[in-house]
Parts: structure tokens; sequence; C-alpha cells
């Protein structure tokens, strides 16, 4: 019997199988131009990008195109940093993609580098810092700790060591991590030793066989000037300063070709270099410095941060110090000496941060999360503003405290022909365990450390907190993201049940990895350029190391 067709469809007619014809060409794409196809990868998502490169070989190609991942990175990175700007809207054309270096704020370098930037991996480089994503290794420098400790410096992709046994040494914290050279420092009585180094802070980064300059303060108050020579791995001593009666050099900073020294008795220096006597690199002598002024400071403490800038018309030496106060405890100032290139003092002024906003930690909502008590087991409320902060960085406008809880302060410095001023200090919130160490960047970037447990937590500052928007993500815990290894990201996919109690200690209530995390010591120092973060540890048994986390 033949099937009824339903109502009102038997006059339609059905629709014919169509043929596939043989040889066929199914793939529209290969037809249309490498131009065309560009245009319309241009309105697809990173992530979206990243999944046409599997397709095929030419898609591959135009999908990791330079010009995709440039205007990506602005519209992601610079253009929100330029929204922030007073006076600046999102609807303003101005603020369209460009490849004119004046759209890209102070990342104009980026853009000068042309074709031999990688875009698509600048821009995994920058996104890898968002999310806090990191791979981590380990370079054993010493199995005892020095005495007096370790003094580090982090420029351009290679950590600096000084200590009185092992003298100076250079580590590459790039592919091989390995140690680079080595220089026996020999101090001319066994009381002399190194109490302090800078690196020179007018070295280009772009420039990586650049010969970097070293400057290292002794305790009878003598310095020495060494050069490093990446292409042949070698150290190189250019000048030695005779010992001075101010006493032991505790801080200094190097922009060459000047040098600013600060002595454990609040003496204030700045030296200034001339040519470089000697045509070899390997003989090359300085002359002697010429001492352009000596000032004597009665309010300064440590923890301190000495700093240099040099513009077209002066020189100007900065010190930004911690100050007892009878309220607080404490309080923060900064004091500018302004220089001409001659050399004559043209004016010394002082800032200081008002202490009346310093409140009792009680008078702060404590976040979720967060440690109620110090690691000595004192109540947070009672440790709070009236204990001195463990470490101070200052790079302009930028200055960040730490402090011995879980919290650190930030102060926007305004520095200008007409005034130097602080302004009132923003307390940051994050960290479960007490801050060991700090360290902020030019744009704003900033790294802190704790000191247990390896919490480490980058923080983007750029703007202050003062604004709308920055406090908005202060509240929602968007201005710092705590940075997670490929170890961590393993432990969070496993079960955690399962990975509990298979790799517990007998007894002790910790896994393993715990266990290793919680027996070292963060010693506060803490380094960083645009692809790694460099921390100084120690372990339980007293050995040394240095954790590289590599952004890249």
């Amino acid at each position: 019997m033949p099937k009824r067709s339903h109502h009102g469809t038997q006059d339609l007619e059905q629709p014919s199988k169509r043929r596939r014809l043989a040889g066929a060409r199914l793939d529209r794409l290969s037809d249309l131009s490498d131009e065309l196809l560009l245009r319309i990868l241009s309105f697809l998502s990173t992530g979206t990008l990243v999944l046409c490169r599997r397709v095929s070989t030419r898609l591959k190609a135009v999908a990791t195109d330079s010009q995709l991942w440039k205007a990506a990175y602005y519209n992601r990175f610079v253009r929100p940093r330029a929204l922030r700007l007073p006076g600046i809207s999102d609807s303003a054309k101005h603020l369209l993609f460009s490849s004119k270096s004046s759209k890209w704020l102070d990342e104009e370098y980026l853009v000068r580098r042309g074709e031999t930037l990688d875009w698509m991996k600048q821009y995994k480089l920058r996104h890898n810092w968002t999310r806090g994503s990191c791979a981590v290794s380990e370079i054993s420098i010493s199995d005892l700790p020095p005495a007096p400790p370790l003094l580090l410096r982090y420029h351009n992709g290679i950590v600096f060591t000084l200590d009185s046994s092992d003298g100076l040494r250079a580590w590459s914290s790039k592919e091989r991590r390995e140690l680079l050279a080595t220089s026996v420092i020999e101090p001319h009585t066994k009381d002399d030793l190194p109490t302090s180094m800078a690196v020179d802070e007018s070295n280009d980064p772009q420039f990586a066989n650049q010969d970097i300059r070293i400057s290292i303060g002794f305790h009878d108050g003598r310095f020495c000037i060494y050069s490093f020579q990446p292409d042949v791995r070698r150290f190189a001593r250019m000048y030695e300063h005779a010992r001075s009666s101010i006493g032991r050099l505790s801080a200094m900073t190097l922009r060459w070709p000047y040098l600013t020294t600060m002595s454990e008795t609040r003496q204030l220096s700045i030296y200034k270099f001339a040519e470089v006597l000697g045509s070899s690199r390997e003989y090359s002598q300085l002359a002697p410095p010429r001492l352009l002024s000596s000032l004597k400071s009665h309010t300064t403490s440590k923890p301190l941060s000495l700093s240099m800038k040099i513009t077209h018309h002066a020189v100007v030496a900065s010190i930004a110090y911690t100050l007892p106060t009878y309220f607080s405890g404490y309080s923060v100032g900064i004091q500018e000496v302004r220089l001409s290139l001659d050399g004559d003092i043209v004016e010394s002024r002082l800032a200081t941060a008002d202490h009346g906003v310093f409140q009792p930690l009680h008078a702060h909502p404590q976040a979720v999360g967060e440690s109620s008590t110090s690691p000595n087991g004192t109540n947070a409320r009672d440790f709070g503003s009236f204990s001195t902060p463990t470490s101070l960085s200052y790079t302009h406008p930028y200055l960040l405290v730490a402090h011995p809880d879980n919290t650190l302060t930030l102060y926007l410095v305004t520095s200008s022909l007409e005034k130097l001023a602080i302004s009132p200090g923003s307390r940051l919130w994050g960290h479960t365990s007490s801050v060991s160490g700090a360290h902020v960047g030019g744009r704003g970037r900033a790294v802190s450390v704790s000191c247990r447990g390896g919490e480490m937590r980058v923080w983007e500052l750029e703007g202050g907190v003062s604004s709308l928007g920055n406090r908005k993500r202060l509240l929602n815990g968007e201005l710092s993201i705590r940075v997670k290894t490929d170890r961590d990201l393993v432990q969070t996919n496993q079960n955690s049940l399962e990975s509990t109690e298979s790799d517990r200690g007998f007894g002790l209530g910790l896994s393993w990895a715990d266990r290793v995390e919680d027996s070292s010591v963060t010693r506060g120092w803490v380094g960083f350029d645009d692809e790694n973060v460099v921390v100084l540890k120690e372990l339980a048994e007293g050995a040394q190391a240095l954790v590289v986390y590599d952004f890249t």
C-alpha cells in the first residue's frame, strides 16, 4: 500500500540529490590572494588565529603575519593604556591602530625595531605576564651563605653576583643559564669586604654585546669600576679609587659618566668620570673622576634607593629613604640634588609623605584569603605601620614600599622644575604572608615576593591607584596576579585528593613539593626585565640559588 503524503505537500517538488563532481574544488580560500586573506583574518580573535595555523601551510604563514599580531598587540596592550590618560575618550580616532611611533606611548622602541621583531612572540610574552604564566628553573650559585650577604644586580638578561669568597660573577638567565665570567676581588685588608654594587643604567638593552660597566663599593670607602665584555665573557678592571674617610659605602648608582655613592655615615657623593685612557679593551683605564658634590644627610635611614637621570640641561641625583616618625613609626622621603652639566649645584630639595595617611591595619578591611597574623605570630593590626619596611624601590614616578606584613604601599612622586612632592600612600593587598622584597619598573610594572612559600605577584600600577579605573581593579583583585609556574599548572590539573595522598610525607601532613617550598627563604632581592624575573632564595641547608621565572 503506498504511503500517504502529508496534506498540502503532494504538489511540492522534492529536492533532487546533488552529485559531487569528480575533482571538484571545495577549498574557496585558495582562490583568494594573500592580501585579501590577511584582511579577513584581521577580524578574528587571537585565539582563532592560533587555530588557523593548524589548517594548512598557507594559513599558517598568513596567520602568523607580523602585521596581524602587531595590530593585536596595540589593541590589547597599548590602546587601553592610552585610554587611561586624562581627557582621552574611547571614540578618539587618533587612538586607532597605526605604526607611527607617536601612538605607542613609551613602547615606541618596539616599533623602531622594524621587521626584526617577532610580534607574535611579543604578544605571547605580554599575554603570559597578564596571566602570570611562566616556566621556572634554578641556578645554584653557592653551597653556603656568604658573609657578608651576597650582592646582586640584574641587567639585560645577566645576573651579576658579588661576595668576598667567589668574587664578581656574571650568570646568564637566558637559554643555558650558565656562568659566563668570574673575577677575583682582592681585598686590601682582612676586613675590607665588598658592601655595595651598581650596574650602569645608561646601557641600551637592545645591544646585547655592549660592554656593561659595574661599580663596586667597599668597607673602607674605596670603589672600583669594572667592565663586563659579553662577546668574550670577561671582566676588566678599569679604575680603583683610593680609600676614603667617609666610611663604608652602603649604596651606589651608576649612570655613565656619573656615579653617586652613599656611605654608612650618610655622606652623599657625586662623581663624574672623564675619558678612557688606552685603546685596548683589555687594558683600557679610566682617569680619576671629579668630585662634583658631597652632602651630609641627618634624616635618611634604611632601606633606601639611589637613582640618577640625565637631561639636556642638568643631572638629577635622587635618594628615596625611610624616615622614622613619632605618630606612625615611619614615613618615606625623597631628596633631589640637581646639578648643571658642568657640575655646579643648582638646587637641593626635599619632600616627605604625610604621616597622617598611615593608619593601623585594622582600619583596612581584610580581604578574603589574607593572613591575619605575621610570620612571627604577631597580630597584624599590632604589627602594621609601626614597623620598618622590608624594602624600598624607586623608579620615577613610582615609589613602592614592602612591609613585614602581607601588604605594600605605593606612592607617586611629582618632580618638576617648580616642585617636588609625594602623593599619599595607597595600601596594596594580595599577599598571604610577609613581603620580603619588591621592585618597580618605569612603566608601573612591579614584582613582589613573600618571605616563605615562594609566593610571587606581578602588579600593573601604571597611573597609581587614585584613578577610578585602578580603584575598581584593586577592589576586584585585578591590579595584581599571582605567578603560576609550570608545576602549579600541573598540580591544578591533577586530582587533588589522589595527588595529596600519594605525595604526602610521613606524619608531616604536607606534600613533598610543599615542604621544599616551605624550607626555602626568599632573601628580599628581586630583579626583572621584559622576559624574566630573578629571585634569590636560600634553602634550609644554607645553599643559595637564583630562581628564574621565564615568561617567554
